[in-house]
């Protein structure tokens, strides 16, 4: 997928649509083992669990800021794909009733 080409004129195929959601998959289970890590980390006698915690609140907020920056273009090529495809079954659709006996 190119940087350069607009959001909105994006299409994505099957492979390309599953890849990106593998990626966006696989960066959410990183930061969800890394406050399963801190909450671990807290138990220890040796660190601050109060320290632990803001920690943890901080890797949950960059990961929704970074979740948030990049679901906002993906909807809208997902939105795009969706009325794409949909003209696609509306054209079936109608040829499909143009065929049937008596119209």
């Amino acid at each position: 997928m190119k940087q350069s080409r607009k959001v909105s004129n994006l299409k994505l195929n099957s492979e390309d649509r599953a890849d990106v959601y593998w990626h966006l998959f696989l960066l959410n289970s990183s930061f969800a083992l890394i406050v399963q890590l801190l909450d671990e980390l807290a138990q220890s006698p040796i660190f601050k669990a109060r320290y632990l915690r803001e920690m943890r609140g901080l890797a949950q907020e960059v990961q929704l800021e970074i979740n948030t920056a990049l679901l906002s273009p993906l909807e809208t090529v997902e939105l795009n794909d969706w009325a794409r495809f949909g003209e696609v079954r509306k054209a079936m659709e109608k040829r499909l009733r143009g065929t049937k006996p008596g119209e």
